[in-house]
C-alpha cells in the first residue's frame, strides 16, 4: 500500500520515518519548491527533535515502508 498525498497539502504535514534518519524519526514538512505547472520540484523535511533540514523527493513519502503520514 502507498500513502496518497495531495501536494497541495503538503506543507506542514507530519511524517513518521520507518527507519530513523540520524536518530530522529518525527518531521515535518517546512518547504516545497513547485515549477510553474504545480508539480512539487522538492520538499524540505524539517526533524522535530534538532531542527535539522533534509531536501527529499517527496515521492518518496509515498512509500510506506519508509514512511508513515503523521507522528506514530
Amino acid at each position: 500500500m502507498m500513502n496518497r498525498i495531495n501536494p497541495a497539502k503538503l506543507h506542514n504535514s507530519k511524517w513518521t520515518a520507518i527507519r530513523e534518519l540520524n536518530r530522529e524519526k518525527h518531521f515535518l514538512i517546512t518547504e516545497i519548491e513547485f515549477e510553474e505547472e504545480g508539480k512539487v520540484l522538492s520538499c524540505t523535511l524539517e526533524s522535530v527533535l534538532s531542527k535539522k533540514e533534509y531536501l527529499i523527493d517527496w515521492v518518496e513519502l509515498k512509500n510506506d515502508a519508509k514512511w508513515l503520514h503523521g507522528w506514530k
